[in-house]
């Protein structure tokens, strides 16, 4: 039987070929792609919700203690 992959399993197969093709390509993507997320709907939706929310209590609880001292 001969299942049709979704086009998330495409990608993923196809980033996988690449890197085993080419790991030298894959820091200068790394780094790339990290230097131009400068918008924070992006880093917010890499990170998820529990990411996100962690970081927002890590700021809030910073906050709080730069302000009582």
């Amino acid at each position: 039987m001969n299942m049709q992959k979704t086009p998330q399993e495409k990608r993923n197969h196809l980033k996988q070929n690449e890197q085993k093709n080419n790991p030298g390509g894959n820091v200068r993507d790394g780094l790339d792609n990290g230097a131009g997320s400068g918008n924070l709907t992006d880093i917010a939706g890499d990170m998820g919700w529990k990411g996100m929310t962690l970081l927002i209590l890590v700021l809030f609880a910073g906050y709080v203690i730069y302000v009582s001292f």
